[in-house]
């Protein structure tokens, strides 16, 4: 089952391309195609609830891979860089 899969980043961040290949890479491992939705968390068409997510964010149907409650963060860069493949295949395989 395809699960919804977004890129919330700010301009800038250098952890966005780390994000992508280890996006990619986990969707790849999980069977899935790999295409997902990006936000730029400064631009005012993304949705509200993603614009104060920390820089880069991988959500997997709404949920953050890390399991961090990022609340208030914004337009930041997560301290410990992008999420890893294996956080992010271990959110792709968990029952929805």
């Amino acid at each position: 089952m395809a699960r919804h899969v977004e890129l919330v980043y700010f301009e800038g961040c250098p952890n966005v391309e780390r994000a992508r290949s280890n996006l990619r890479t986990a969707l790849v491992i999980a069977g899935q195609p790999p295409v997902w939705k990006e936000w730029e968390g400064g631009d005012p068409a993304a949705p509200p609830e993603v614009r104060h997510l920390p820089s880069p964010t991988v959500l997997v149907d709404g949920r953050d891979v890390t399991g961090e409650d990022a609340g208030g963060a914004g337009a930041s860069c997560r301290a410990l860089g992008a999420p890893s493949v294996e956080l992010i295949r271990a959110a792709l395989s968990q029952d929805a």
